[in-house]
């Protein structure tokens, strides 16, 4: 089965040659469409979607819950329980299926809406180096051999380019319509990237090991190489925005790492319809890779770098499983900071004292608590019911999120959802 790790499906593309579906795994995809056109009509998803404004507004409402099991989607949608044949047919068939199971069995907040999202086709170069990838088989664990051994050789990087496929792009939008045209609303939406964050490209570039030994060997060469990712980063952002390429994220779009954009704050001031800026967008950036590192070295060594690129964007998101409370002193420089991640190893109370009502306190739950075949249900209330007390002043989000497994047993999110909605109307 595919990753379905956002990181994973934020790059998503499809080659030309997928663009195939047969009438026998069409009408199997209207049947599932019907499905999600049936359930988006329901009241509940006008109250979620009002939740989800005002939350994201800094207004007073209960926790909101959102579970996305991310590879676990794996194993509670599995190869034998797919009927398309065709390979496209099958990724559609795997879309729709976790909107159904969404909508019908999950039991959050999320927003079950008639649409279908189609993405560009294209093809991104590398940063003229790539890492050699050594094993990872099967979703399994791998180590990289990284190609820039020297910082002598930094004339061999590249800013990457992206060439989108506009014929092939319009042939894969004009079978989505014919197939879900009457059923669903099919967008084409840009979505390319899940971070700017940058160190995840340099720890593929320069090794995980190599950035801690040149903080103290090479400070100058690291500086050069993040110097150099801001501007590749940077560079990407102006040819997608003047070449008309990003779409709108301040609807039911994921952002940062966890949570919906809706909003009334974006679109920026000023916005023509005929080209989305990165000012009218969410941002966000994360740096799970240095995780190691004191707040002083990531001030100087990564935080400078960040910082031109979250400022163009008209809210930003920050953090991933990192945690923040020790970095809070820099993070908090970022304009119009509105979402804040806090992983299961950050100091809640200490969180909450810093980010108060004025930010989304974004809570990630431990993913490990689902990863059993029976999970612990007592445990895991009683986990959330002190967290949830600790920051209760807070304006809440719960998150699960990067699960790897869910011990085989489906029943484990659905019965998580349930706890945390509990939970979160009892605050």
């Amino acid at each position: 089965m595919a990753d379905q790790t956002q990181s994973s499906l934020a790059g998503m593309t499809y080659d030309m040659g997928q663009i195939i579906v047969s009438h026998e795994d069409s009408v199997i995809l209207r049947e599932l469409a019907a499905k999600i056109a049936d359930l988006s009509v329901r009241s509940v998803e006008h109250e979620h979607r009002d939740l989800w404004y005002r939350h994201n507004a800094l207004e007073e409402t209960r926790p909101l819950v959102f579970c996305d099991p991310e590879n676990g989607w794996n194993e509670i949608i599995t190869p034998r329980d797919l009927r398309c044949i065709g390979e496209l047919a099958r990724e559609w068939e795997m879309i729709l299926r976790k909107e159904i199971f969404w909508g019908e069995s999950m039991g959050d907040d999320r927003v079950t809406e008639a649409c279908f999202t189609i993405p560009y086709i294209y093809s991104e170069s590398s940063w003229g180096m790539k890492e050699t990838k050594i094993g990872g088989f099967n979703g399994g664990s791998y180590v990289w051999d990284s190609p820039l051994k020297s910082y002598n050789e930094m004339h061999k990087l590249r800013f990457p380019e992206i060439t989108v496929d506009y014929k092939a792009t319009d042939d894969l939008v004009s079978t989505a319509k014919e197939i879900f045209g009457d059923v669903l609303d099919v967008r084409l939406k840009g979505n390319w990237w899940w971070t700017l964050g940058m160190t995840w490209t340099l720890v593929n570039i320069r090794g995980l090991q190599q950035i801690m030994y040149d903080v103290y060997d090479n400070p100058g060469g690291l500086h050069e190489l993040m110097g150099f990712l801001r501007d590749g980063h940077l560079a990407k952002l102006l040819f997608l925005e003047d070449n008309n390429l990003l779409s709108l994220n301040n609807d039911g779009t994921y952002v940062g790492s966890g949570g919906f954009g809706w909003t009334y704050e974006l679109p920026g001031e000023g916005f023509d319809r005929s080209k989305v800026r990165t000012v009218d967008l969410w941002g966000f950036s994360e740096s799970q890779e240095t995780v190691a590192w004191s707040p002083e070295m990531f001030a100087e060594f990564i935080f400078p770098y960040q910082m031109p690129i979250q400022e163009r964007f008209g809210l930003n998101c920050y953090g991933c499983c990192e945690p923040l409370d020790k970095r809070w002193h820099i993070i908090e420089k970022i304009p119009r900071l509105r979402r804040v991640s806090v992983s299961p190893w950050a100091d809640n109370e200490d969180m909450a004292e810093k980010l108060g009502d004025r930010y989304i306190f974004s809570l990630k739950p431990n993913p490990s608590y689902l990863a059993v075949p029976v999970m612990d249900e007592k445990f895991v209330r009683a986990d959330l019911r002190k967290t949830l007390k600790a920051i209760r002043n807070c304006r809440i989000e719960i998150i699960m999120k990067d699960n790897h497994t869910i011990g085989n047993n489906p029943d484990n999110v659905v019965r998580w959802c349930r706890i945390a909605m509990e939970e979160a109307n009892s605050v």
